[in-house]
């Protein structure tokens, strides 16, 4: 099955580079460009990407209200990365608590450009854990947890708990299952579970809701070791 794909930054050769990349794949498809965040809503509409690589600072409209409203206009499975520099800002935790999957470096190795794409089409999440830590560090040490976030946890079983903090870590489900000494299909099953319960996305809501429910603070776990 091919993904298809659209590539929004407001730099014409930034643009084409990722695409450049992309068409070489053999199940990847680039089936639209954009330059702004009007644009990149357009071209959803038009061309039904399964992934959008969005950039933040755009003209006409920024990446994050752009990424918001595609994630909510869309009436099919469609999934937003978000293109970032190497010094993570507020705005690229905005679009997680918006429903973007995830993050990549606009330095990305060329090498690793797919395997995201496919990781993310596959329903998984782009947290990289180091940059996972500083955004989230950054950015939630003013948050007060909300009572009704507090009760959404408390709808979690022990080890429902258990996994929700290690995919704080950024751990990925092989990692969870050595973690924790549980199988590989029960570790599937606790993530289902869990972004049922608290009606999240998927498991980039999942880490965001870690910290803003007060079940993992800045600095307390080990993250990216």
């Amino acid at each position: 099955m091919t993904i298809r794909v659209a590539v929004v930054d407001d730099q014409a050769l930034v643009r084409r580079g990722f695409s450049m990349v992309l068409e070489y794949q053999p199940d990847i498809e680039v089936v639209a460009e954009a330059g702004t965040g009007l644009e990149a809503i357009e071209v959803s509409r038009q061309h039904h990407p399964d992934v959008v690589l969005m950039d933040i600072r755009m003209p006409e409209m920024d990446g994050l209200t752009a990424t918001a409203a595609i994630l909510e206009q869309a009436d099919w499975p469609i999934k937003v990365i978000i293109l970032t520099t190497f010094d993570p800002d507020e705005y690229v935790y905005q679009a997680l608590l918006a429903g973007a999957s995830g993050f990549i470096l606009k330095d990305i190795p060329p090498e690793d450009l797919a395997p995201a794409i496919r990781t993310v089409a596959d329903g998984g999440a782009l947290l990289d854990p180091n940059i996972t830590r500083r955004l989230i560090g950054r950015f939630t040490q003013t948050l007060a947890t909300d009572s009704a976030i507090q009760g959404r946890l408390n709808t979690l079983t022990d080890r429902e708990r258990e996994v929700l903090t290690e995919l704080a870590k950024g751990s990925t489900n092989a990692e969870i299952t050595e973690a924790l000494f549980i199988g590989a299909a029960t570790v599937k099953s606790h993530v289902s579970n869990i972004l049922t319960k608290l009606g999240l996305r998927d498991r980039a809501q999942a880490v965001v809701f870690a910290y803003e429910s007060g079940l993992i603070t800045p600095g307390h776990q080990d993250i990216g070791h």
